[in-house]
């Protein structure tokens, strides 16, 4: 075994020509490395919890290895021999190292989601300084000091390695006592897995952008329609969408069809399991691992205490289900008083499959699975679409769709005077342009947003922090939402924006195109932040698709409508044809990556972000 040689951060060449190929032949199952040494079985394919690395030195090998979720032997990327990854433990305020060591054919690349760290730590080959990635047999040794605590988690950030395994869970646990009670602790790590090889799956998409949809329209649905609504209305409701050449049930670019989802690497048919004991509270770290899957997760029979969202702490919200948008993480409570089991159930967006674990009080007891609920239908509420509109003759439209119906039956029977937390009589409404309100600014389209590469743009987009989401409305659950997630401590930076920067997220899904404001990466000229700035950023979704957006190096500070206790996050879920604004201090200098953190949308909607004195 080659010894890893020490250093500050920077690459180190750990292996020989000669050592590395012999290393591929081995499959790279390479393990051992860490504080603790295992012996890693492929997937974690025990009922136990994921594999747990603690302390502030690491050494991390990124490997091949053999896998088998669904019946067929695949090759994973694995780290330490292991899918997921093993879960990193931390301390706040300590100095962490970690020495990445790549065992694989191709460049790697390791991004600590989440963690605010310098630019040249953070992990995105030619967005972080001086960070091409790692190269194959090099080792990269990262380090940084701890200023945070919560659940985070970490990933590849080089090809599809993401969607073959290289993710993993971190926990950081807080320097002073925890603001949040507990007795037991587990995370729970969702992801999607794909048999195929993502660059296939890829190519199908590019090709056919509804290649892995099942759930298109039957006569039978025409039937139903036509007795709710009436020839007229279905008859136009149909040439709609005809016209636009979409879908209203295209809820995810990738289903069950190809994807088995998984719970800390555990499929549905094995379901991972977490002991308890009656009365005591456990705490749920849930981190959504997927490469394009959005979950929406519930325990029947036990309502969830959200008490942080993305790693910062928020003051706690009761419900029974969560949307949990890639990449996202909440922490929930729960307390079982009953010696019997408990399903969580965290089922796909689109309805085509899930993921599941069970709590109980005994490893022989399982709880029954619930049903998937219907089939998500969009409406025209997730358009975007203006409602002085309403009734324009469609037939006049040729090929500009900015104007349809607005239709809002979906919303009908949500108490909204209900859901949003902060807001009172009193208070600005939203897109007042105080800070904590979001922006007054106009959505005017600009001129690289027209073209073939877009197919769909928002025109009357809104603020929809009380709506739960397409699938969620009137299920007789309560759903968390958006507005009720409250920051438990003041807001650290309460200045008002200095200026605004307006992003349209664009594409053409048929032609399965991604980009921003219509430009995709490649031809995209950086975000420019001023340091020590405050600046607003409005999203508005163009698309009929949510897109979770991450900014990396700084925390995104949502606008709720509650200015003094702003939540922080990482990643923030922008609805279709929804707009949604939050605030950012731009406090570290560098290079950074903001993205839509769906796979196979990040290499067009994707921007690098620059900070500079």
């Amino acid at each position: 075994m080659n010894r890893i040689k020490p250093g500050v951060g920077g690459y180190v060449m750990g292996l020989n020509r000669r050592q590395f190929v012999q290393g591929l032949a081995m499959g790279g199952a390479i393990a051992g490395f860490g504080l603790k040494s295992a012996c890693l079985n492929a997937a974690t394919r025990g009922s136990g919890n994921p594999y747990v690395l603690t302390g502030n030195h690491f050494r991390l090998s990124i490997g091949y290895r053999p896998v088998n979720f669904t019946g067929k032997e695949r090759i994973a990327t694995a780290v330490n021999g292991s899918v997921p990854a093993p879960v990193l433990r931390w301390k706040e305020g300590e100095e962490i190292s970690l020495a990445v060591t790549n065992n694989l054919a191709h460049d790697t690349s390791i991004h600590w989601h989440g963690i605010i760290l310098p630019s040249a730590m953070d992990g995105v080959p030619y967005v972080s300084d001086n960070y091409p990635g790692i190269p194959p047999g090099a080792t990269f040794n990262y380090r940084f000091k701890l200023n945070q605590s919560g659940t985070y988690w970490y990933h590849s950030h080089s090809g599809f390695q993401e969607q073959t395994g290289l993710y993993g869970a971190i926990v950081v646990d807080p320097v002073d006592a925890d603001p949040v009670s507990y007795d037991r602790d587990y995370v729970i790590v969702l992801s999607d897995w794909t048999d195929e090889k993502p660059e296939r799956l890829y190519a199908k998409l590019k090709k056919n952008s509804d290649y892995y949809n099942f759930a298109g329209r039957t006569v039978s649905d025409l039937h139903d329609d036509i007795k709710q609504k009436g020839v007229a209305r279905t008859w136009a409701d149909r040439k709609m969408w005809n016209m636009m050449r979409m879908s209203d049930r295209d809820i995810s670019d990738v289903s069950g069809y190809t994807y088995t989802f998984l719970m800390n690497g555990q499929t549905p048919a094995e379901g991972w399991k977490g002991l308890f004991k009656s009365g005591e509270k456990v705490r749920l770290r849930i981190i959504n691992a997927a490469a394009m899957t959005f979950f929406d997760v519930r325990i029947p029979g036990l309502d969830m205490k959200v008490v942080t969202t993305d790693g910062q702490n928020m003051e706690p919200v009761t419900v029974e289900e969560i949307r949990i948008g890639v990449a996202e993480t909440y922490d929930v409570i729960v307390q079982p008083h009953d010696d019997t089991a408990y399903t969580i159930f965290a089922q796909a967006i689109d309805r085509t499959g899930y993921a599941r674990g069970t709590l109980t009080p005994d490893p022989a007891l399982t709880a029954p699975i619930p049903d998937l609920d219907g089939q998500p239908i969009l409406s025209h509420s997730d358009m975007g679409m203006d409602m002085s509109a309403m009734g324009h003759d469609m037939s006049s439209m040729g090929n500009d769709r900015s104007y349809m119906d607005h239709d809002m039956s979906s919303m009908k029977g949500m108490d909204h005077s209900k859901m949003s937390m902060g807001r009172n009589a009193e208070s600005p409404p939203m897109g007042s342009g105080r800070a904590g309100f979001g922006s007054k600014l106009s959505q005017l389209h600009v001129p690289t947003e027209f073209g073939p590469h877009i197919d769909m743009r928002a025109d009357d987009a809104q603020y929809r922090l009380d709506d739960p989401g397409v699938g969620l409305r009137n299920n007789g659950r309560k759903v968390l939402l958006y507005s009720q997630i409250c920051n438990l401590y003041p807001t650290p930076d309460p200045r008002e924006p200095g200026r605004e920067i307006n992003l349209h997220l664009t594409g053409n899904m048929n032609r399965y195109m991604w980009s921003i404001n219509g430009i995709r990466f490649a031809d995209a000229e950086p975000l420019i932040f001023k340091y020590g700035e405050r600046v607003r950023i409005n999203l508005i979704n163009d698309t009929m698709m949510n897109h979770p957006i991450h900014l990396h190096g700084m925390w995104s500070d949502m606008e709720t409508g509650v200015p003094e206790r702003i939540p922080r996050k990482h990643t923030i879920i922008v609805q279709p044809g929804a707009k949604i604004s939050y605030l950012v201090t731009a406090d570290a200098m560098g290079g950074w990556a903001f993205h839509c953190h769906l796979l196979y949308h990040m290499l067009g909607m994707f921007r690098k972000v620059e900070v500079l004195s």
